[in-house]
């Protein structure tokens, strides 16, 4: 893994939000950024989702509502990949204002729109 998220990954305390992002999502400069992004599709959302589904514990997703309407399968790789984990939609420029209080958003190569999700850190007790 990047070492750079792997320092960040163990510095996560219970109910820190952490954001993985699309290629496109406006990051504020406040906020720290791991780019994964190597070109353009790569790596796709999907496939960090489930690097860090193997690696950490969650207890809650946020994502946009619009989401659900423009881009189906990515709500289906969520639901996939956390069946059981609480989610909570918003409105993207909701989803936006709150990724000022995340910890730290990982940006993937991902090319598909609404791919955002903010994850709350949980605990394996």
């Amino acid at each position: 893994m990047n070492s750079e998220l792997l320092k960040a990954i163990g510095e996560l305390g219970h109910m820190d939000l952490i954001c993985v992002a699309d290629a496109g999502l406006p990051i504020p400069a406040s906020v720290i950024k791991i780019d994964l992004t190597l070109v353009l599709g790569f790596p796709p959302i999907d496939e960090v989702l489930r690097a860090l589904a193997a690696e950490c514990v969650f207890e809650k997703k946020i994502f946009a509502q619009e989401a659900s309407q423009r881009n189906s399968a990515f709500v289906a790789d969520l639901d996939s990949i956390w069946p059981d984990l609480e989610s909570e939609l918003v409105s993207h420029e909701d989803l936006k204002r709150l990724l000022s209080k995340c910890r730290f958003v990982i940006r993937t190569g991902e090319a598909t729109p609404y791919a955002n999700v903010i994850l709350q850190s949980g605990v394996p007790f």
